[in-house]
């Protein structure tokens, strides 16, 4: 492992069956995956997306207030956080969970000094909430953390297998770029990140992204041992 510490983008939606709800068998599986690389003496910080549970205001929930949405998205990250907090402890695997909204019966609040003393002690820890406020995914808060905490690399574990010069859902002649700087991604409107995250990781110069599919728990372990899977941005 080349890497100290790094933090882990999980998008929920890959963690869901068909996308929704919980796909109990893939969870167990990233979270074996998480200890094993935390075996192998990597830290990892992990944030999760709640798209199995909220896909914001699309819909039938598209007339619904911005910031009540938004707040239903960031219950569902708690929730994500949760459920693999369980699988990991199953694993005899710590992984202290802190939550930007104060959900003191649940978890302890972020602190950036609390979570560095986690994932030190333990190898790993979740991060719950978002950054706690609207109008902010997962995005940006996954990369505020990786910055706040040190981290030399942010792997974003998603339900596609890299950076498309185009969605590949919507265009079949979309091809998987390999390699790319943060400016080139952004001066291109690369659908990576939330604009407000790509801008944050490029302008703090953040090491390294890794974009990649979740379709297989190990990939995890594949892109930390060097292997060419999915898109690498750098600054």
């Amino acid at each position: 492992m080349k890497y100290k510490r790094i933090m882990l983008k999980l998008s929920g939606e890959a963690l869901g069956e068909s996308g929704w709800l919980f796909d109990h068998a893939q969870i167990q599986q990233v979270a074996r995956v998480i200890k094993q690389v935390v075996d192998l003496g990597t830290q990892v910080g992990i944030v999760i997306g709640g798209g199995n549970l909220w896909r914001g205001r699309r819909g039938a929930a598209q007339g619904m207030d911005a910031v009540r949405a938004d707040q239903m998205g960031m219950l569902g990250t708690l929730m994500n956080c949760l459920v693999m907090q369980d699988a990991l402890s199953q694993l005899g695997q710590k992984a202290q969970m802190f939550s930007a909204l104060h959900v003191p019966d649940i978890c302890a609040n972020y602190r950036r000094d609390l979570a560095d003393e986690a994932l030190t002690r333990d190898g790993a820890a979740l991060f719950g909430g978002g950054l706690g406020n609207p109008f902010f995914t997962t995005d940006t808060a996954v990369s505020l953390r990786a910055l706040e905490l040190g981290a030399q690399a942010l792997l974003l574990a998603k339900n596609v297998d890299g950076v498309y010069t185009e969605d590949p859902k919507l265009d079949s002649a979309a091809t998987l770029i390999k390699d790319i700087s943060y400016a080139e991604a952004i001066k291109r409107g690369l659908k990576v990140m939330d604009m407000s995250a790509f801008l944050m990781c490029q302008e703090q110069g953040l090491p390294q992204v890794r974009v990649f599919g979740l379709d297989k728990a190990e990939n995890i372990l594949r892109v930390l041992r060097g292997e060419d899977l999915g898109t690498t941005l750098h600054p």
